[in-house]
């Protein structure tokens, strides 16, 4: 394979010029050794192209240059970090075209999400390129006397922002733009299925004049030894992971060994639930954007829908309904509402949950089957009757298949919403406000979204808690997660 650092592709409005190689201390560049590994697009099974795959020593002179330029950048004024934020801002709005168009490439979105994914990435730097300026610290008299208590912020340090495949600008934006608004320099790591929009995005970080060294990016194919290497240094003052709680288990451990700052976006298993008093028509249209957005390949797509029995069959036949609506094929159709899976390992995944499910008593209400080839699609499939300890419902599946479940009364529905023992995100749908506020009180995990199907904003804090990680990202609190609030005690 090729190992050319830029390559020209087509796009839906012109050419388009990817970087290909390694971003370390300011310069792109050919990982040592030449090693590169090929990107697939999903929908046709071709090649896109061969990015750099950085080994060891690669990822140690990135970690070389985040701590080198991590002093001079730490000390930059709010305002200074501030407009170069807004620019990136509006350099990731200039260029919304292009990387959606990549980005369906690479991971198989439709081409009207991956617009969506990159607008609110670009408002994730718009809204951190706003709250660092209003950060504020405290001096106050001790409650005893005799001395003042003053406590101010500063960047915790290089820090290392692990990002998936589901998401490939999204991610690494949202942990990017908080890091740099507190000071940190980075070192990004993205999926190997997915590392194109996130060269695009950094040469955006480039192209608005961030120092040498406050941004590095290493691709490789051998995610788990880069991490390991740059874990067990020293130098390294944080990491932020989003992945599966596996994977978050096994970084957990490493970084407990130079006891290092970590924020773990983890796996999930939504309950989306229906109470008996609920708007049947918005429900409907909600679980279809919580289940099937971007194929469902979400971590906080609805996995469990609970329905209150009453109400169940009025809900399935709109549900249905709605389903059927959707359009399955390669992301870059604007037709389409249904991209392909990742790849055949994820495609492989789904389908032998589903067929467990059917061979355990569980019944197709609509879909099912195969989508013909080329490409690793699954055809939108809706399930009813699988038990609620089966494999499918309490997996993450991480595909368009939506399994329903009915119980009898809402207070039942509420219970089966909290079985699990991840905790990322609850949807309830009910027109009582009491009974809205009392049921998000009762789910029990970190996000809860009442009458409505998307819960990420730039002012929100988003993260779980149990199975599904800990710290925030956005919101007031996501820039704190990559600062050190630091207690002075003045004596005069």
């Amino acid at each position: 394979m090729s190992n050319e650092i830029w390559k020209t592709i087509s796009g839906n409005e012109g050419e388009i010029e990817l970087p290909l190689g390694l971003y370390i201390d300011g310069e792109w560049r050919a990982a040592q050794g030449g090693k590169v590994f090929s990107v697939q697009n999903p929908a046709d099974e071709t090649a896109i192209a061969a990015v750099a795959d950085a080994g060891n020593e690669d990822s140690l002179e990135a970690l070389s240059a985040a701590t080198a330029a991590q002093g001079a950048w730490g000390k930059t004024t709010a305002r200074h970090r501030s407009n170069i934020l807004r620019s990136v801002y509006e350099l990731l709005k200039e260029r919304k075209e292009e990387i959606a168009w990549v980005m369906s490439l690479e991971m198989g979105k439709p081409l009207a999400e991956a617009r969506g994914e990159v607008q609110i990435s670009a408002d994730y730097f718009q809204w951190f390129s706003e709250v660092v300026t209003q950060q504020q610290g405290t001096y106050t008299e001790s409650p005893s006397g005799g001395f003042k208590i003053i406590t101010t912020h500063q960047p915790v340090g290089p820090s290392y922002l692990v990002t998936p495949w589901n998401f490939p600008l999204f991610m690494g934006a949202r942990k990017a733009a908080a890091a740099l608004a507190a000071g940190c320099a980075i070192i990004i790591k993205p999926a190997a299925l997915t590392p194109l929009v996130t060269h695009m995005f950094v040469q955006v970080l480039h192209e608005v004049g961030l120092p040498r060294g406050v941004v590095n990016l290493v691709t490789t194919s051998s995610s788990s030894a880069q991490s390991k290497v740059l874990m067990s240094r020293p130098e390294l003052k944080k990491v932020s992971f989003t992945g599966s709680t596996a994977v978050g288990v096994t970084l957990l451990k490493q970084a407990a060994d130079n006891v290092m700052a970590t924020s773990m976006e983890l796996g999930g298993n939504g309950p989306f639930v229906v109470l008996s008093d609920a708007d049947l028509d918005a429900a409907a249209e909600g679980a279809v954007v919580a289940k099937f957005r971007n194929a469902g390949q979400v971590c906080v797509a609805a996995n469990r829908i609970i329905v209150e029995k009453s109400v169940a069959a009025a809900f399935k036949e709109r549900f249905v309904a709605k389903v059927a609506e959707l359009r399955v094929g390669s992301g870059t159709d604007a037709a389409v509402n249904i991209g392909p899976l990742v790849d055949e390992k994820q495609r492989r995944s789904v389908q032998q949950l589903l067929g467990r499910a059917v061979e355990e008593g569980a019944e197709i209400l609509f879909g099912g089957g195969v989508f013909e080839g080329p490409g690793f699609f699954v055809n939108p499939t809706v399930v009813t009757n699988a038990s609620t300890d089966s494999a499918i419902a309490t997996s993450e599946i991480f595909g368009p298949v939506a399994s329903i479940y009915e119980v009898e009364g809402d207070e039942a529905a509420l219970d089966l919403a909290n079985q699990t023992p991840f905790g990322l995100v609850s949807y309830v749908y009910t027109r009582d406000v009491g009974q809205a506020l009392k049921a998000a009180e009762k789910l029990d995990s970190g996000m809860v979204a009442v009458n409505r199907a998307v819960v990420a904003d730039p002012a929100a804090p988003f993260g779980g808690i149990k199975a599904s990680g800990f710290g925030k990202e956005g919101g007031h609190a996501g820039i704190k997660e990559y600062q050190i609030e630091k207690y002075i005690a003045l004596s005069m």
